[in-house]
């Protein structure tokens, strides 16, 4: 079978590929002239075989499970690494025919694992779950809970040893060299542009919550383009908005959560697949709940789980974060702790002259 690169998502699996340099027309998708992984080919499935393999390792067959394994956590393998697992980028169905396919030579496609569903037998060991997951034996809804109704500033619900080491991973580093790339911050105004003064954050007496600071601590909000600050702004209509441009004047150190969801668990210097496993959920989890925007209805005390992470993160003596926009897919956002460290060297004035808007039906 000849398996095309964009079959995955992982980075470590495209390297693979990519390294073999193998050019043809995938089986799975029907895609013409990609790179691809032959598993017909001598030796050309020993590495990817091996990484797959790890992760099937992980989970038990049912029949294999104590008999008072959650029902609710069993599900078939295919069906894991569709849900949990940022490696596929293919219909669970296919996944299922590439696994088998790509793993003939260490499971049978008649394994267990293939044919009965799985589980994670850690999820019943107390003891890991508080050394190794990032919610310990809770969850991030139960986190999420804890911090906005129970404790505010402490939580027993998170492993923050672990949350560190995860933060200092070499797959969530971003350094930003001086004066090195422009970012852009937005702010409605009226005909006449704002001047560089006042495209900074507000001061601390006047600082609303927002997703990375709380009220009265005040935090530079920048965007990694123009599209992107009309977007987070919500800009309207015939509206004028005065966009800066910031550069930085030092070099930065900023943990990239907008990278949360992708983490390999095959790169070198993470945590392993079995670690993996039982915190995948989380990161998404976690991921969303930094990138999403508060809408008209909710509350300020939506935005606690967030600041609460980035409070952390900036305890750790980052320079701030950057995270996903999801009202501009292709934009990224970037909270920095300390304004001082970028200044506004040009502002322009826009005028809105037309929206757009897409929606999807609610599922009630």
């Amino acid at each position: 079978m000849r398996i095309g690169i964009n079959c995955f998502e992982d980075v470590e699996i495209r390297s693979i590929i990519a390294s073999g340099g193998r050019v043809g027309n995938c089986d799975v998708t029907g895609q013409k002239d990609v790179l691809i992984y032959d598993t017909l080919a001598e030796n050309s499935t020993a590495d990817l075989a091996v990484l797959l393999s790890e992760v099937l390792d992980v989970y038990t067959p049912e029949s294999e499970l104590p008999s008072d394994f959650p029902p609710m956590c069993l599900a078939y393998v295919e069906e894991v690494l569709f849900a949990d697992w940022s490696i596929f980028n293919l219909s669970v169905k296919k996944i299922k025919q590439v696994v088998i396919e790509v793993c003939k030579s260490i499971y049978a496609e008649d394994s267990l694992v293939f044919k009965e569903k799985v589980g994670l037998e850690r999820l019943c060991d107390s003891d890991f779950l508080r050394r190794n997951c990032i919610m310990k034996e809770s969850s991030w809804e139960r986190f999420m809970s804890s911090i906005k109704n129970i404790n505010r500033f402490h939580s027993n619900h998170i492993n923050l040893e672990l949350l560190q080491k995860l933060f200092d991973s070499p797959s969530l580093q971003l350094l930003i060299s001086k004066k090195s790339v422009s970012y852009y911050r937005a702010r409605i105004s009226g005909e006449k542009v704002h001047s560089k003064n006042e495209m900074g954050p507000p001061p601390h007496r006047l600082a609303t919550a927002g997703r990375a600071n709380s009220q009265g601590i005040s935090c530079l909000y920048l965007a990694s383009d123009v599209m992107t600050t009309f977007h987070e702004i919500r800009a309207r209509d015939l509206d004028y908005v005065s966009v800066g441009e910031f550069v930085p004047n030092k070099e930065l150190k900023l943990v990239d959560l907008s990278n949360l969801h992708k983490i390999s668990p095959f790169s070198a210097g993470t945590f392993g697949c079995e670690w993996f496993a039982i915190n995948m959920n989380i990161l998404k989890k976690m991921s969303d709940e930094i990138a999403k925007p508060l809408r008209r209805q909710d509350s300020e005390l939506d935005y606690l789980p967030a600041q609460y992470i980035s409070d952390f993160i900036k305890s750790l003596g980052y320079d701030g974060i950057c995270y996903r926009s999801t009202l501009n897919i292709q934009g990224l956002n970037y909270a920095i702790f300390n304004y001082k460290k970028f200044e506004c060297i040009n502002v322009k004035l826009y005028r809105i002259t037309s929206l757009s808007y897409c929606a999807e039906p609610s599922i009630v």
